[in-house]
């Protein structure tokens, strides 16, 4: 069964790493969602101009279209988006069923990342305003990023493959040890 699945958080978080080798181990497509922004959102965001609602609603839409069409054809796909609002993510959920991945971490590793990262139209002082408009989701496999990617990715894997029969097993065996 083809799964579909959005690695969100933070810029700087991870996504478009982590994203990128989950797609490659469950042998799928990745779309990195930000290659979907207009020219107009990268310019306000290149000069430290937070996007407002309206001008994310074409950019998740897009997101949206991409992850439809995968889903009707059967195709897996990850997907790394900010997806920072449940609006935004009810946006993208729409008629998918979606695996959330979030991608959590402190703001100083975050911001230590982002100083550290070249060639990218998103800088460190964009997130304040991203923490900022951050709600953390209920329904998501939330994952510390400060190990290693690596790391990361075998736990979102382990998570995505589900329980196996000796997890099973060995879950039923403590529930019994401790009655």
């Amino acid at each position: 069964m083809p799964k579909i699945v959005v690695v969100m958080g933070v810029a700087g978080s991870g996504k478009t790493t982590v994203g990128m080798m989950v797609a490659d181990a469950m042998h799928c497509a990745f779309l990195e969602g930000d290659s979907l922004h207009s020219a107009a959102n990268v310019e306000k965001m290149s000069h430290g101009i937070p996007l407002t609602d309206a001008d994310r609603a074409p950019w998740l839409a897009a997101i949206h279209s991409r992850l439809l069409d995968a889903y009707r054809h059967r195709q897996s796909m990850v997907v790394g988006c900010s997806a920072l609002k449940q609006s935004y993510r009810t946006v993208l959920a729409d008629g998918i069923p979606i695996t959330w991945v979030y991608l959590k971490g402190s703001p100083a590793l975050i911001r230590s990342r982002l100083q550290h990262r070249t060639g990218h139209y998103m800088k460190a002082d964009m997130l304040a305003s991203q923490l900022e408009a951050l709600e953390e989701p209920s329904d998501a496999l939330i994952v510390d990023i400060s190990h290693s990617p690596g790391a990361i990715v075998e736990q979102i894997l382990a998570e995505l493959r589900g329980p196996t029969h000796a997890d099973i097993a060995g879950s039923t065996d403590r529930r019994k040890g401790d009655a």
